[in-house]
């Protein structure tokens, strides 16, 4: 059933304010994907984002479970339809996809597609996007019905907004990236000139009493004594620092959303699908939330860097007034017990000395070829 003036309009401005309320470039995708399946009434739909080596950089699906998804198999090429309208920068509308001569066919686990519609996004000159929808939904029993014209006007709507909230969304990734490695290079100037100057007092002094010890014990043990002091204020120097390292993405986002955009980043940073899920968490004391994000990070870090995990899962649950946060991974996982024997996974004393120094508790499951779960739990304020 066609749309009528009113009824399309609004569902245009509907999916206009969506796309609006997203900042981050997955998110947006996914709006526009899910915003063009509704809006044309079509059954699936789905957004690439190319890159430059003939593939795609992030590729977007609506209406294919995750399971079929997973069993379609790698992110398609630049090829046949698809190039077309990266290339040529034109708009396919098409009865029969498979009877299209550049259809160059699908995985076996793909949905049948039938009934075509594709179109480039475009920042200007450059096209940024292919946004295309198939098999529209048809009342007449023998089908047939196709998209049409007007279907084509509402997508070119949709898609001249998309390249502009996709633009801003990676606009604003890019300056929040620049922001954070500005913010490294401000804290490693300030440590090297707080500690540095200390260290160097510190060699001295103990060179001094080393040479004192035998001549002039008394000396030496009032250089000592002032060895200690120094120690004692290059150690505050550091931990102040360090303090200074809590993400200034906490204070203007909160512990949910910076993880988030983390975990995103992580995403598409690594051949690892890193994913987020946050469920009904409240605002925590800053020291807890700070815990919380570093814990991750680390686990994080070992996931993606040491495991050779396929899939790392971040959860963040409420639990009473506190939360709890569980980063999984299928990789190659490890005896917990030969943790200290070894001398392997030493992050895992930082995370327990987080976890504890803001009240809470971690755990560490794991087994080799059984994958890894860190689990932290922190209490509310």
């Amino acid at each position: 059933m066609s749309q009528g003036p009113r009824s399309g309009l609004a569902a245009v401005s509907s999916a206009l304010l969506a796309m609006s309320r997203h900042l981050e470039v997955r998110d947006v995708l996914k709006t526009i994907v899910a915003s063009a399946r509704e809006l044309l009434d079509a059954r699936y739909a789905a957004l690439g984002v190319p890159d430059d080596h003939g593939g795609f950089a992030q590729f977007v699906v609506d209406g294919v479970s995750d399971q079929q998804w997973k069993a379609i198999g790698p992110l398609p090429r630049q090829h046949g339809i698809l190039a077309a309208m990266l290339q040529e920068a034109k708009i396919e509308r098409l009865a029969d996809v498979r009877k299209d001569p550049r259809f160059e066919g699908w995985p076996s686990a793909h949905p049948d597609l039938a009934d075509f519609l594709g179109l480039p996004i475009r920042d200007g000159d450059e096209v940024i996007g292919a946004l295309f929808l198939a098999n529209k939904n048809c009342p007449k029993p023998d089908g047939g019905c196709g998209f049409t014209e007007d279907d084509v006007e509402l997508l070119s709507i949709l898609a001249q907004h998309a390249a502009i909230a996709l633009t801003n969304a990676r606009l604003y990734e890019r300056s929040r990236e620049l922001t954070i490695a500005e913010e490294r290079s401000r804290l490693a100037h300030e440590l090297h000139d707080a500690v540095s100057q200390k260290l160097f007092s510190l060699r001295l002094t103990a060179q001094a009493a080393a040479a004192l010890v035998d001549r002039d014990p008394s000396r030496a043990k009032g250089e000592l004594h002032q060895v200690a002091l120094l120690a004692a204020e290059a150690a505050d120097e550091l931990r102040a620092a360090v303090v200074e390292l809590r993400p200034a993405a906490l204070d203007e986002d909160g512990l949910v959303n910076t993880l988030r955009t983390q975990v995103q980043v992580l995403d598409r940073a690594h051949t690892a699908r890193v994913t987020f899920a946050g469920r009904g968490v409240r605002a925590l004391p800053a020291a807890q939330e700070e815990a919380v994000l570093r814990v991750a990070q680390e686990a994080l870090h070992n996931a993606l860097r040491h495991s050779g995990a396929q899939h790392v899962d971040v959860t963040l649950d409420r639990h009473g007034g506190g939360a709890v946060l569980r980063v999984t991974d299928d990789g190659n996982g490890f005896d917990p017990r030969s943790v200290r024997r070894a001398g392997r996974h030493l992050g895992l004393v930082s995370m327990r000395d987080r976890a504890s120094g803001v009240g809470g508790g971690l755990t560490v499951e794991s087994a080799p070829g059984k994958g890894t779960t860190i689990e932290m739990e922190v209490p509310g304020g």
